[in-house]
């Protein structure tokens, strides 16, 4: 099958061109300024066309917690949001930590068919921090990396161990930075608006040692590494400056860290609850500086749905997570790249081409013999984020109402249409 991707502005690597695509057989045939072909035509004038977005840190919450989300819903938020290629975290119930659960992501996902589904095992048996995972046999059931998310592995040999044994099978440890005991049941970060809204903050501390433990275990291994959802300024310098010594270290982070203050909470909304916590001004302008000069890798969402039930109790009863594939790419767009802080081939490369290069995926780029995993949007759009209109049943977001721009208008997944006509 044959389809002809015509007038449409392709971002690449270095530059933004207008250009045509030509897809055959599930493979980018062919990008020129003009191609005839008799196929199937998709007109993309006036809109731009991107290597499909890849989300290295999603909660599909199947199997066990179907409430909140499962594969299908998962799925259709994902491409309505431009991702063709999400990798989902194993705390799930049962846990992902053996090949049975792996291999029922895997069957799911294929019943679905919609966007590609990556299982991240845990590390751990069960997420306990002891016992090494059966991470053989899930390389063998489709894994592509680990990580015991959500909490991090507090026994620091039990990680160096499982660093070592996951890199024979060419894997990386995926590593939720988070000192449990420092955070001491705190809810949000500490500091002047914790004070005033008596909620109980958790130290920036709690997050950066366990960065600097994860990447002084990989300075000392020879072993790669990945930092999930960064938050701090100070997260971001220990990263920085490990990333100039040469340590194999990649890092990611989310919207709300470069958007949001921890100003949010003093509005008592529990939709702005997210562990690690939205921080401060100088947080978020570091985490700024830090995908701008490549200390950071990649935007994620982690996107975490719950029902309404969690979230609408008090703010220190409430769930953890934010709703975030449907509006990554819009938020990101409108507060990075509408700015001038970033181009759009800079803002393609956090959100397609690193994230497929981290984990050794497929795709990623807009080049002749790669995969067709495309995603075409309007950057002209404008719109205001209406949780009640998304197709995951998580519609928790503090972004509610915000006026954005760039929508994903088609996503294409193996040269096959997947959402949009």
């Amino acid at each position: 099958m044959k389809l002809l991707i015509k007038n449409g502005t392709l971002v690449l690597g270095d530059c933004v061109k207008k250009a045509d695509l030509l897809i055959e057989n599930g493979k980018i045939a062919k990008i020129a300024d003009k191609i005839d072909e008799a196929c199937k035509i998709y007109d993309a004038s006036g809109k731009h066309v991107f290597a499909g977005f890849i989300d290295l840190h999603v909660h599909l919450r199947e199997p066990g917690f179907e409430g909140k989300e499962d594969i299908e819903s998962g799925s259709k938020a994902a491409v309505a949001g431009g991702f063709t290629q999400v990798c989902c975290m194993p705390n799930t119930n049962p846990v992902c930590d053996n090949a049975v659960v792996t291999s029922y992501i895997k069957y799911r996902q294929q019943q679905v068919n919609l966007c590609k589904i990556n299982p991240i095992g845990a590390i751990t048996r069960g997420q306990e921090g002891k016992a090494m995972a059966d991470i053989g046999k899930m390389k063998q059931a489709g894994v592509v990396a680990l990580s015991d998310d959500g909490k991090s592995v507090a026994d620091s040999n039990v990680m160096r161990l499982a660093m070592e044994y996951a890199d024979d099978f060419g894997l990386k440890c995926l590593c939720h930075c988070e000192d449990i005991n420092l955070v001491d049941g705190g809810v949000v970060n500490e500091g002047c608006n914790s004070t005033l809204t008596g909620l109980k903050g958790s130290l920036r501390a709690a997050e950066d040692i366990m960065i600097a433990r994860d990447i002084a275990l990989s300075e000392s291994l020879d072993i790669p590494v990945h930092i999930c959802h960064v938050s701090s300024y100070s997260g971001v310098e220990i990263i920085r400056s490990a990333k100039k010594r040469g340590v194999k270290v990649t890092a990611e982070t989310c919207p709300h860290y470069f958007i949001l203050t921890d100003d949010i909470i003093t509005s008592f909304d529990t939709n702005s609850k997210v562990n690690p916590p939205v921080r401060e001004d100088r947080d978020r302008k570091a985490i700024i500086e830090g995908l701008k000069d490549g200390t950071l890798d990649c935007i994620v969402t982690d996107h975490a749905p719950h029902a309404l039930k969690d979230k609408q109790v008090e703010y220190n009863l409430a769930a953890f997570g934010i709703s975030g594939i449907e509006t990554s790419f819009a938020l990101s767009y409108t507060y990075l790249v509408k700015t001038g802080l970033l181009t759009l081939s800079q803002l393609s490369r956090l959100m397609s081409y690193n994230p497929a290069k981290i984990v050794n995926l497929e795709g990623g780029s807009l080049k002749e013999g790669e995969v067709a995993d495309i995603t075409v949007a309007d950057l002209d759009a404008k719109y205001v984020i209406n949780s009640d209109k998304f197709l995951s049943k998580g519609k928790n977001t503090p972004f509610n109402g915000f006026e954005v721009y760039g929508k994903p208008v088609c996503t294409i997944v193996d040269g096959q249409i997947k959402f949009g006509k």
